[in-house]
């Protein structure tokens, strides 16, 4: 489905022109048009290919979906994927084709595709909800960066990607913190099962956000040092400005990554002293009744020389001798702390 179709010059709309007059503005000088569309079928991508002379390879993976997030440059053109992760909808329909695995985090993937030239920009979002209208928007706002030609424009549209990152960021280090803060407040044994389901489902939030991120920062490094592609050239400062959000949100993804392997450790580990606290309280109370068992066993043997079973005060002394020897026992285990 078309969303616009817009030509620009030095930095100013033309107008929204009908695909079929594309070629027409494609000779002007100074002048480059973007082409936005939503879940693009293979039909209209063949059209823009035909129109723009798009690589052949790059409209193929665009046809397939489900790439990994890069920038591959084909002789003058880029062409780039993005991963646009959003919270799922709670009030949508479950996707059957989503492996149990893949339900377990929340989050909604999809993926960006973006052809880039010195003449043209051919975008396609495909199951994002967000509205990228503001992205066009904020472009016309700016005529003087939307002078440096498409580069610009592919810039924009990375930016507003990685930003949309920030806010998942921010919930997923409140919700590791939060869960952090319970594994000391509750506990442990009675909670450990449900704490570290909830833990590695966070755990999972962050993977799913650092195969998104990882892989785009590394091709977004290539756009501002070294050999820079041409249509790059002149945005080259605003790439850098987005590899550093990149790199920004990958190293706190790394932190909250460990923070979550931590806080499992430290869960399993509180269980384990839990653990070892009742065995000991078992173990104290089992020495107790040894004790008991011991003497009792000795007393109960029927021999029929034995010097105690014609005293008059043997059972009470025995049954003294018997609640003396677990006092005291009881009193040792109690200082130990095994009590």
């Amino acid at each position: 489905m078309l969303i616009h179709c817009t030509a620009y010059q030095r930095g100013k709309k033309l107008a929204d022109i009908a695909t079929d007059d594309i070629a027409g503005y494609l000779d002007m000088p100074d002048c480059f048009v973007w082409v936005a569309l939503r879940d693009a079928t293979a039909d209209e991508l063949a059209r823009m290919q035909a129109v723009f002379g798009l690589h052949e390879l790059a409209v193929e993976d665009a046809n397939h979906g489900h790439q990994r997030p890069k920038i591959e440059e084909y002789d003058d053109e880029l062409f780039a994927v993005m991963h646009l992760v959003e919270e799922k909808d709670a009030s949508a329909p479950p996707e059957p084709e989503l492996l149990p695995r893949d339900k377990e985090h929340g989050l909604h993937v999809t993926e960006m595709h973006v052809f880039v030239g010195a003449k043209y920009v051919v975008s396609i979002q495909n199951g994002f909800r967000q509205d990228l209208h503001a992205v066009r928007a904020r472009c016309e706002r700016e005529p003087k960066s939307l002078a440096l030609g498409s580069g610009y424009v592919f810039y924009a549209l990375l930016d507003v990607v990685v930003d949309s990152y920030f806010p998942l960021i921010e919930k997923l280090e409140g919700a590791i913190e939060h869960m952090e803060d319970r594994i000391f407040a509750h506990n442990a044994s009675q909670s450990s099962k449900n704490g570290i389901r909830r833990l590695y489902r966070q755990k999972r939030r962050s993977t799913v956000l650092k195969h998104a991120v990882t892989p785009l920062m590394e091709a977004v490094g290539r756009l501002h040092s070294g050999r820079v592609p041409d249509v790059c050239d002149k945005s080259r400062h605003y790439f850098r400005d987005v590899y550093d959000h990149l790199a920004r949100i990958n190293g706190a993804l790394d932190g909250m990554r460990e923070a979550v392997t931590t806080a499992i450790q430290v869960n399993l580990a509180l269980v384990t002293i839990d653990q070892t606290e009742v065995s000991k309280k078992l173990a104290a109370w089992a020495g107790i009744f040894a004790v008991a068992t011991a003497l009792a066993g000795i007393w109960g043997m029927n021999f029929e020389h034995m010097p105690e079973l014609t005293w008059q005060y043997g059972y009470p002394v025995a049954l003294a001798l018997i609640a003396a020897a677990g006092v005291v026992l009881y009193w040792r285990f109690r200082k130990a702390r095994w009590l």
